[in-house]
């Protein structure tokens, strides 16, 4: 046994090695634990996408959805802004087509 020099009390130098009936009975255990730990999982995975579910419904109680009047005036206001945007995107292209063919005599055709 080595001494320990603070103390000056003896101790092991190393741990006593456990015998083969110890180490059969820890791999079994270990085992065991391992099997009813996936079941538990396979379990879970179930009761998990249930209350991953309810949550969901919870959430959606939550939402505070539109009136059918407010719903019809934003269906208005966007299809009045992609129709202005368009418009004005065809301006523009037509402006630079127009500038293109006076300034490098092209057509297209």
């Amino acid at each position: 046994m080595a001494k320990n020099k603070k103390s000056g009390s003896k101790k092991p130098a190393t741990k006593p090695a456990q015998n083969r009936d110890d180490l059969a009975r820890a791999a079994a255990n270990a085992s065991t634990r391992k099997q009813s730990q996936s079941k538990q999982k396979q379990g879970n995975v179930f009761q998990r996408f249930v209350a991953y579910l309810r949550g969901v419904r919870q959430e959606f109680g939550k939402v505070v959805w539109p009136t059918r009047e407010e719903l019809t005036t934003s269906t208005v206001v966007v299809f009045a802004t992609v129709i202005f945007f368009a418009l004005a995107f065809w301006l523009i292209d037509t402006g630079f087509l127009a500038a293109l063919k006076g300034i490098l005599g092209i057509t297209l055709s």
